[in-house]
């Protein structure tokens, strides 16, 4: 019986695990732009990919944060679905459906090359301002 219950358990982990990690749900309300933008940079370092999730309004922000990173070379584009999902809206009570969008984003080959180049200017800045 043990066996079973331990099973289970193993199951109920991995059925959790299938939230995406590297997965960034934008709001275009909550965070200002660039801090999607160095989240994506850290989600691409760990992961090697991030997926940028938008509902709405917000989508137009998504694509913005996309395009920073590609036009600054640290980006190309995967894949880009779009959908519309069934949101309930609280003010009218009734289900509404909203545009949604997903961009798949990889790293380039030059990525790792581009941030450590950027680390170094900032360091290179924070010594200045120092002395």
């Amino acid at each position: 019986m043990e066996e079973i219950t331990e099973g289970v358990n193993n199951l109920h982990v991995t059925a959790a695990d299938s939230h995406k990690k590297n997965r960034i749900q934008v709001s275009n309300t909550k965070k200002p732009l660039f801090f999607y933008v160095n989240l994506a940079k850290r989600y691409m370092q760990q992961y090697n990919e991030v997926e940028l999730s938008a509902l709405g309004m917000a989508i137009a922000t998504v694509v913005t944060i996309a395009e920073i990173l590609k036009n600054n070379g640290l980006a190309i584009e995967k894949k880009i679905t779009t959908s519309t999902v069934d949101v309930k809206d609280e003010s009218r009570g009734r289900p509404m459906q909203k545009a949604k969008i997903e961009i798949l984003l990889g790293k380039t080959e030059n990525f790792d090359e581009l941030m450590a180049a950027a680390a170094e200017e900032r360091d290179v800045g924070d010594g200045e301002e120092q002395s």
